[in-house]
């Protein structure tokens, strides 16, 4: 997808870029595969806010998500490609021949017209799901399972691709975007090819007001609150933070410390830790 840049004739759209819409198909989602799904806004069940920096936004309709592609044996062909706002990668509608519809992420090169099976003997083709067990070596995928069954949980995002790189009795070893190398059941599930919309990360947001249109609300710094709000507040005019190292508002150590539990039930399957985690 292509980068659409703005004319600096405003100053919110002096260095701003969007991406283009020209491989998208204009048309409204499928009533039975959306629904209303409430914006809770960072807030708990009693109004608390747990989760700072969230709120507003423009209203959205959920698109439902084929994750778990357990329509065997049945070939669907695209018909639609598809803005989601709920996602950074674009959705594409599968006509399925026993006369279903579901949506799908859009992997990179899959054209409308284009046919998509599920299945343990697939093809290796673009769009196609099944077992690690069936696919080459060095064979790109995405939207991988980590339990067999569930649906797929790694990979799913806009322009995110991983790659088996090894398979040894009952499971196999997979690089994932981040860099990250963790094991994976063989049995699982995962779709070919890289997701689409690679050009995501590259556009300009160019003003405030686009970042409030997304359900984020403005961060403030802890070095300009009062003490009693932050570690970091208080002093005369600009201070520095005082402390030995930059802290929480809760007074935990941030910036570098792992946080990842100890005993956590996945770390005997991770072989190599992702560089910034």
């Amino acid at each position: 997808m292509t980068i659409r840049l703005y004319k600096a004739y405003t100053p919110g759209t002096r260095n701003r870029s969007v991406l283009g819409f020209k491989e998208l198909v204009k048309t409204n989602p499928q009533k039975k595969l959306t629904f209303w799904k409430h914006s809770k806004q960072g807030r708990n069940s009693r109004g608390i806010i747990t989760s700072r920096f969230r709120g507003g936004g423009h209203k959205r309709l959920y698109r439902q998500i084929d994750f778990r592609r357990n329509k065997k044996n049945i070939s669907g062909k695209i018909t639609t490609i598809e803005y989601d706002p709920n996602r950074t990668a674009n959705i594409c509608l599968v006509h399925y021949e026993d006369g279903e519809k579901r949506y799908i992420l859009h992997p990179r090169g899959l054209k409308i017209g284009d046919t998509i099976i599920s299945s343990n003997e697939a093809p290796i083709l673009v769009g196609n799901a099944l077992p690690l067990t069936n696919m080459p070596l060095g064979t790109a995928i995405h939207n991988i399972e980590i339990t067999p069954g569930k649906g797929g949980q790694l990979v799913k995002s806009a322009g995110a691709v991983a790659k088996l790189i090894a398979k040894e009795g009952q499971l196999a070893t997979l690089r994932l975007p981040s860099g990250e190398v963790r094991l994976v059941s063989q049995n699982s599930l995962a779709t070919i090819g890289q997701i689409g919309n690679v050009d995501a990360n590259n556009k300009t947001i160019g003003k405030a007001g686009a970042k409030r249109w997304l359900g984020k609300r403005p961060r403030v710094r802890g070095v300009v609150m009062n003490p009693i709000d932050h570690p970091h507040g208080g002093g005369e005019g600009r201070a520095p933070i005082g402390r030995e190292k930059p802290l929480t508002p809760w007074g935990r150590t941030a910036l570098g410390k792992r946080t990842r539990k100890i005993k956590k039930y996945s770390n005997p399957l991770i072989l190599r830790r992702r560089k910034n985690g």
